[in-house]
């Protein structure tokens, strides 16, 4: 057994069991030579769930949604290279969005750098300001000393992708060949191993949090408004913020990837509600009261930017700056499970003005104003929304696309007593390995997991198709199928025709029935809002994968959103 190997598998042996000391539970891989001891060492350690991947960009989404869905750091690899930039879209993402990844990246040793060796790039630092953390580990050496400190920098990696604001770390591993032991690993460790009891190298304490201030009492304002985004993995935040806005009587604006929209006080509709110019102004209140990140929604957003008389309180998960309008008058900043101990320990007087039903009333007209144009189009990309709502149980997860599912999930999920948690890559509101993630999150939930997606999201990330049959992987896939990019036609370039059409919407031409072929998925096309629920049922209780493709088309969506649009402002002015 060569020094050298052993050395590497020494070290990453006891980094990776300081990462699963500390809580870590998955880990991704992907193919490559230099990366090899990395490799070994994953999937040699019976702790991790280890999950094999064709491609590092796959792989580097996988762990976004496994971390996502678990909100628990995940591991992952790649060999070096190019390999390692093709991490950067996922590492995007979850600096954007506040997901705790730790990447590995294999590297050539110095002696190989900058000389013309093959695969190698500069590594140091690859990933800019998008990584809270980089450290290049060196040459691996198994002495006591460096193997003490090697767990100390596992454990710090560790407590930094997941505490404060979470986000991705950065590894840099360079390694010398040869990289296959030629003997086993002795099992003791030089300088004696990990702490006994299983108990990680290091702890970290999350700071003492002096509690943040209690949100506005009756007394100093009167009308009041909650606006709810993304409150992060604890699906429990949304439903406490419903039952206080409930008991407080002050209307909840909650974006569905809160979990929030629930309760008497939820208003469903709001994005309606608000493209109304006279509905807008009357409802407009004389605070605003924002929990977590800013919802999806344009109308809502625009807005929240003409308040300019109104007090503007932001409660804050972290200190990443959220305020594009330039409208935030207070700012506290602290995890928002201690600022919801805090006003649920206050004593609340309930706004027993009309201002909560003045929003009901809206919400409800709109409800059933769009009930009408939405029952006349049949099985429609809105209608798959709302189908959705109705069919999910609570136990479920749906990950939704970007683009323009996610805001029809924003206009037409109902408030629901029980809602599906619901997710989606909104860090940097891209259309990237949204297949991949959705089998993350998958892989590290216990309950269905529903993808929502378009065929232009699903063309880019067709890849992550390969999860289903090699890691065996249950997902239901509804693919909106308009061959093209829908959200298009909302915009002015919609009128530039034949350059419009090629350029922008971009036909895809995919046959779904082929796509799902080609990958060992089920496929199911449903042509009606019954078939539909049918195709959906099935799948929640199958076994594999299945694609359920809903065909519609660019311009009659359109369309039925104009409708819709129409008929919730004729609700709304009469």
């Amino acid at each position: 057994m060569t020094a050298t190997a052993a050395d590497s598998h020494l070290v990453l042996r006891a980094m990776l069991d300081e990462f699963v000391r500390c809580g870590m539970e998955h880990a991704c891989t992907s193919p490559g030579s230099r990366n090899t001891p990395i490799v070994l060492s994953i999937v040699r350690e019976p702790r991790l769930r280890a999950w094999s991947h064709i491609d590092e960009r796959c792989a580097g989404f996988f762990a976004l949604g496994a971390a996502k869905a678990s909100g628990r750091p995940v591991a992952v690899t790649c060999t070096s290279g190019t390999a390692a930039a093709n991490l950067l879209p996922a590492v995007v993402e979850a600096h954007e969005a506040a997901v705790p990844l730790i990447l590995l990246t294999a590297d050539r040793p110095p002696e190989l750098r900058d000389v013309g060796a093959g695969q190698t790039i500069d590594q140091i630092k690859l990933y800019g300001s998008f990584v809270k953390w980089f450290v290049e580990l060196g040459v691996p050496e198994a002495s006591p000393e460096r193997l003490r400190w090697a767990r100390a920098l596992a454990c710090r990696a560790y407590w930094t992708a997941a505490s404060g604001r979470p986000g991705p770390v950065h590894i840099n591993i360079p390694l010398r060949e040869p990289l296959v032991l030629d003997a086993p690993l002795p099992a003791p460790e030089p300088g004696g191993g990990g702490r006994p009891d299983g108990r990680p190298w290091l702890t970290q304490d999350p700071p003492p949090s002096a509690g943040p201030r209690a949100l506005p009492r009756r007394h100093e304002f009167r009308r009041t408004v909650f606006i709810a985004g993304d409150l992060g993995p604890d699906a429990r935040l949304g439903r406490r913020l419903a039952a206080f806005a409930a008991r407080a009587r002050v209307p909840l604006l909650a974006d569905p990837l809160s979990g929030a929209r629930s309760g008497p006080a939820a208003v469903a509709h709001f994005d309606l509600i608000l493209r109304d110019p006279a509905s807008a102004r009357e409802l407009a209140p004389d605070v605003v009261c924002r929990i977590g990140d800013l919802p999806t929604s344009k109308p809502l957003r625009t807005w929240i930017s003409g308040l300019d008389r109104a007090e503007h309180v932001l409660f804050a998960p972290d200190e990443r700056w959220s305020d594009p309008s330039a409208r935030i008058t207070q700012r506290t900043v602290g995890p928002i499970a201690d600022l919801l101990d805090r006003v649920e320990r206050d004593d609340v007087v309930p706004d027993d003005s009309e201002w909560l039903n003045r929003w009901t009333r809206a919400d409800s007209a709109v409800a059933h104003a769009i009930a009408e144009p939405l029952a006349a189009a049949g099985l429609s990309e809105p209608a798959a929304v709302t189908a959705l709502a109705q069919f999910l149980p609570p136990t479920a997860t749906l990950f939704v696309g970007a683009s323009m599912p996610i805001r029809d999930v924003e206009e037409f999920f109902p408030a629901l007593h029980e809602p599906p948690r619901v997710l989606a890559n909104r860090g940097a509101n891209g259309i990237d390995g949204t297949v991949s993630t959705a089998f993350g999150v998958a892989a590290a939930s216990s309950g269905p997991v529903v993808l929502l997606l378009g065929d232009v999201t699903l063309a880019h990330d067709i890849g992550g198709l390969l999860a289903a049959s090699r890691l065996g992987l249950k997902l239901t896939i509804v693919v909106l199928n308009n061959d093209g990019g829908g959200i298009f036609h909302f915009l002015p370039v919609a009128s530039e025709g034949e350059a419009f059409e090629r350029h922008i919407a971009t036909p895809t031409g995919l046959a779904i029935e082929r796509v799902a072929a080609l990958y060992g998925c089920g496929h199911v096309r449903a042509d009606t809002v019954d078939r539909f629920a049918e195709a959906l049922m099935g799948s929640l209780g199958g076994d594999g994968t299945t694609l359920i493709e809903v065909r519609t088309e660019r311009a009659a969506n359109r369309r039925l959103h104009a409708e819709v649009d129409a008929a919730a402002r004729a609700a709304l002015s009469s």
